[in-house]
């Protein structure tokens, strides 16, 4: 029998960075910004340089889709698992994209139409990256870490974007005679991503699980020829999700009679809001049905089942469009009021984008913080106060600091006024995504994290573009002032239904 270890016994060395969870949060939430960053800084620069109208450049962003509908190929991801492989994957084909971009950067603005499909492709495989990322890192921690993991998480993913907005500092400094040089950007934005793809096949394994029925998928789709209406229900979400679209191509395409009513508000707003509802709420009854237990345990359609049969879960739905709407909706509007203010792009991106990032790192460590400690619960309600705070200061600022053209001067106080609600509103947004995140992941089942996270993420996605949209409307109407004031009001409907989310958290803590 071999001997106690000496009280003098030197304490184990910690483990290497390289071995240590949160690392690999870090690197694979910068890993998942980093193509953001390139598909909105990087493309429309370059497309832009290289004589693309505005417009044709606005159909860039019909391309981002793949982030809304993603939850459509999630449950393939989940069902062959190997999550580091999907992940890694995706970075080494969005590398090659870039490869092929830089041999021939100039193409983009002649009219040839693979540059355009291999675009598509990109957002195609940051979307698949997202969804192996985010199953991946639920069934990796344990519920107690979710609060410093959304802190690393919201931190390296603005990161990973900064990042891209460095690789146009690339193409100015090797380019020649004020020309960027777009081919030394896209090959510094490949190296990136392979660099990713080596890195994280060294993250640790994933979590064993059972092994799935083989023939689930079968009994699936023999279910679904019984009950249709899951596919009725699919069909008006995903028309809601894509509504957008109907604009942007009618005027591609001259479509007048769409063209005439796609800035109306019932057009851009009730139609696609109320089809979501119309799909979630055959959903929920589809998924209370006397039959709907057949399909538990399917590929595609058994997590929404699991997720839908839930007691209160159209409330926690309800909850996840609302709880940051007030954000979203002034989110998209602070730029212009900087704009408007009279702030030059050099100052926008001085304190709003580079002092903001370190904001919203410490927001987010902070949040991340408070929730492991208080709870998800706790942090829901006292972070997003918080977060709707920053909506006032950004409405005070706007009353206090005029109109102001541009190239005049500002006077030192109406600088400090946005400066301050510029600092409180990056920082207030960190803490109140960090909880917000933490309540996703604490309410996805890990038998299905990969498909569940993506669902729930599409959801809040939504809402984000629905508030964006409004955003404008109500700035244009009502001022800056107002609106802001507004949204800051626009936070607490969501607060009607902590109840639900309640019930549903203490569920989950008792799975």
């Amino acid at each position: 029998m071999s001997a106690p270890p000496s009280a003098s016994a030197a304490p184990a060395a910690p483990a290497p960075a390289h071995r240590r969870l949160m690392f690999w949060v870090a690197l694979l939430y910068f890993s998942e910004g980093l193509p953001l960053g390139v598909f909105y800084d990087l493309f429309p620069v370059n497309l832009r340089q290289a004589g693309v109208g505005p417009a044709e450049i606005g159909l860039l962003s019909l391309l981002g889709l793949a982030w809304t509908v993603k939850f459509l190929w999630a449950p393939l991801v989940d069902a062959w698992r190997g999550h580091r492989v999907w992940i890694a994957g995706a970075n080494l084909g969005m590398a090659a994209v870039l490869a092929a971009l830089a041999a021939q950067p100039e193409v983009l603005g002649q009219g040839a139409t693979w540059p355009w499909v291999l675009l598509a492709a990109f957002t195609f495989l940051s979307a698949t990256n997202d969804i192996a990322t985010d199953g991946y890192t639920i069934e990796l921690l344990r519920k107690d870490q979710f609060g410093v993991a959304n802190g690393l998480r919201i931190g390296f993913y603005r990161v990973g974007m900064l990042a891209a907005g460095g690789l146009l500092v690339v193409a100015g400094w090797a380019g020649t005679t004020g020309q960027p040089n777009w081919s030394a950007a896209y090959l510094m934005g490949a190296a990136l991503m392979v660099g990713n793809a080596v890195l994280l096949l060294m993250a640790p394994a994933q979590p064993p699980r059972p092994p799935r029925d083989a023939g689930a998928s079968r009994r699936e789709w023999a279910t679904l020829r019984e009950q249709p209406l899951w596919l009725v229900a699919l069909a008006l979400v995903l028309s809601g999700l894509l509504w957008p679209v109907l604009g942007p191509v009618a005027k591609a395409v001259g479509w007048s009679a769409v063209q005439a009513v796609s800035s109306t508000w019932w057009f851009k707003g009730a139609v696609p809001v109320g089809l979501m509802f119309a799909g979630a709420g055959l959903m929920v009854t589809a998924a209370r049905g006397r039959n709907a237990h057949a399909l538990a345990d399917g590929p595609v359609f058994g997590a929404w089942v699991e997720l839908l049969a839930r007691p209160g879960m159209l409330a926690v739905l309800l909850f996840i469009l609302l709880f940051k709407l007030g954000d979203a909706a002034m989110g998209f509007m602070v730029k212009p009021f900087w704009v408007d203010a009279g702030f030059t792009p050099a100052q926008i991106g001085l304190v709003s984008v580079n002092v903001g990032l370190g904001l919203s790192i410490a927001g987010g460590l902070a949040g991340g913080w408070y929730v492991d400690r208080a709870g998800i619960f706790k942090g829901l309600w006292v972070l997003g106060l918080a977060q709707a705070l920053s909506n006032l200061g950004y409405a005070v600022a706007a009353w206090y600091v005029p109109h102001t053209e541009p190239g005049q001067a500002i006077p030192l106080a109406h600088q400090a006024a946005v400066y301050g609600a510029s600092a409180l509103e990056s920082f207030t947004g960190g803490l109140g995504t960090g909880a917000f995140m933490a309540f996703l992941m604490g309410i996805t089942s890990k038998a299905r994290a990969t498909t569940e996270y993506a669902i729930l993420s599409s959801i809040f996605a939504f809402s984000r573009a629905v508030a964006g949209w409004a955003g404008g409307l109500g700035v244009e109407q009502m001022g800056y002032a107002a609106f802001f004031f507004l949204t800051f009001w626009l936070s607490f409907p969501a607060y009607g239904l902590l109840p639900a989310v309640r019930r549903m958290l203490d569920r989950a803590d008792a799975r």
